[in-house]
């Protein structure tokens, strides 16, 4: 299955606790760090949910 990359472009200080888990669960930790996911519903979601802290790259 496809892959794409997620990469924190913003602070999660002071934004609510479930959008701060959702980074948890995607596996963001820093800012500017990229993980790869695989392009599912679900990680498609997520990314929708915190879409003001992270972007897709390339």
């Amino acid at each position: 299955m496809a892959t794409i990359k997620i990469k924190q472009i913003k602070s999660k200080i002071g934004y609510p606790i479930d959008q701060k888990r959702t980074l948890k669960a995607l596996g963001l930790h820093k800012i500017s760090q990229v993980v790869e996911k695989e392009d599912t519903p679900v990680i498609r979601g997520m990314i929708r949910k915190v879409h003001h802290l992270v972007t897709v790259v390339e």
